[in-house]
């Protein structure tokens, strides 16, 4: 069998200290989806001087497909922060109105596969912990965007895909075929994936890879190839429109959206299980009101559903519709719903642990394969796993190992950066087998 990759200590570093780095840099810029302005100037950065044609703005996704783009307010916030931070002027026109993302490719011109992977950029909207046992406060790396933090390891996916993009440039003499790395906006909800999709980023291709630092507890080290349970989701918003009036005066001349919103919540948490398989339901957000002598006349929720295949979540969607308009039936009001999200489930090919395998045979690291775990949420990344499926191509979505003291969307969320030169180094080996160059390394 044949050893790790033999490549200059420069190199080497990547895998090692320089991810890190990295990791840390994109830490702090911490930006929601769709305002990934700072973000994406940064990754271009960084690509700049590789062997990768790059592709930002309206190049990397469909217009239309987009969803759950922010409110103005929030978009003009985190544009105007990219100004501030000296965003170059023609980059930042190309990305105004939320085009935020990278799309980097690098073909060989040899004959060969066509190898896509994908690295998610967002953040979330979540105040980071100051506080002195948070790694990230204690060493000064906490997010500099206030009400906005990366605590579902985007910014470790972030730097694995650059340090994959400097690897691949360093072997470029060594490879064949075409490599794209899809730098994503919007993972959190379910809205940037599709669009990348429909502009035909994965049209024509044969393996595609992604995976996720965390989700289960593992040692660094632990990789899993593949993971079953990738659940299709539906991000739903409902605004319920009431009349106001004077709640001591004249209450019967009020519409009260509240009691709408507050009907439609405890009765969407009823709704019954499948017994087909898993369904979820969430009301993650309701905000109703304008003062305690005033009937409400407006009330939003923000919902989500999940269901082990789409079938399934599309059971959840119709429950959860109806209930939304009878809720507001009952009470008079008008409601207003919009989906400002939707993911797909999936399932991963299972050529990929023998892959995964003979990589980690091969890597100078302690790396342990695991054939399969359960990931019980859902992943953006599903959308593209299906089109390559759908063409013939393999795909599948792994767990990079590391413990975790704190969930996932935690305000203390963090990871062991050791896990970072073990992905980086179990991925670039996997696509080395797959780009059938074994007897070169």
């Amino acid at each position: 069998m044949a050893g790790p990759i033999d490549l200059p200590p420069e190199e080497r570093e990547i895998t090692e200290r320089q991810v890190s780095r990295w990791r840390r840099k994109f830490h702090q810029l911490a930006e929601p989806g769709w305002c990934e302005y700072q973000t994406t100037c940064a990754i271009v950065k960084e690509l700049a001087d590789l062997s990768f044609d790059i592709f930002t703005g309206e190049d990397v996704t469909w217009e239309e497909a987009r969803m759950g783009l922010p409110p103005e307010i929030i978009d003009d916030y985190f544009f105007k922060k990219a100004e501030e931070n000296q965003v170059p002027e023609e980059l930042l026109e190309k990305l105004k109105g939320g085009r935020t993302g990278v799309i980097a490719v690098m073909d060989t011109k040899k004959p060969g596969p066509h190898t896509a992977l994908r690295f998610d950029i967002d953040a979330l909207p979540i105040t980071e912990s100051a506080e002195d046992d948070h790694l990230p406060a204690r060493e000064q790396f906490r997010s500099r965007q206030e009400g906005s933090m990366h605590a579902c390891a985007h910014d470790g996916h972030t730097a694995i895909g650059i340090a994959l993009a400097h690897l691949l440039h360093a072997l470029r003499d060594r490879l064949s075929g075409k490599f794209t790395l899809i730098f994503q906006p919007a993972e959190e909800g379910s809205r940037g994936a599709k669009s990348i999709v429909d502009k035909g980023w994965l049209n024509g291709v044969d393996y595609f890879l992604s995976g996720h630092i965390g989700i289960q507890p593992m040692e660094v080290g632990s990789v899993a190839a593949t993971v079953s349970g990738l659940l299709a989701t539906t991000k739903i918003d409902c605004r319920f429109e009431g009349k106001s009036a004077h709640a001591g005066l004249n209450p019967h001349e009020g519409k009260n959206a509240l009691l709408a919103g507050a009907a439609a919540a405890l009765h969407l948490e009823a709704i019954p299980p499948h017994p087909e398989g898993t369904t979820r339901l969430n009301v993650g957000t309701f905000h109703a009101g304008r003062g305690r002598n005033i009937v409400a006349d407006e009330a939003v929720l923000e919902i989500e559903t999940r269901g082990s295949t789409n079938k399934l979540n599309e059971y959840v969607v119709d429950q959860a519709v109806n209930i939304l308009k009878s809720s507001a039936a009952m009470y008079g009001v008008k409601e207003h719903i919009t989906i400002t999200g939707e993911g797909v489930s999936a399932v991963c090919d299972t050529e990929w642990i023998e892959i995964a395998k003979r990589a980690a045979g091969r890597s100078s690291r302690e790396i342990k394969i695991i054939d399969s775990l359960p990931f019980g949420a859902s992943e953006d990344a599903a959308h593209m796993m299906n089109r390559v499926q759908e063409q013939g191509g393999k795909a599948t979505y792994m767990l990079y190992g590391t413990p975790l003291p704190y969930s996932h969307h935690h305000t203390k969320f963090d990871f062991d950066e050791k896990t970072l030169p073990s992905a980086v180094d179990t991925l670039i080996h996997m696509i080395l087998d797959i780009n059938a160059q074994e007897d070169l390394i």
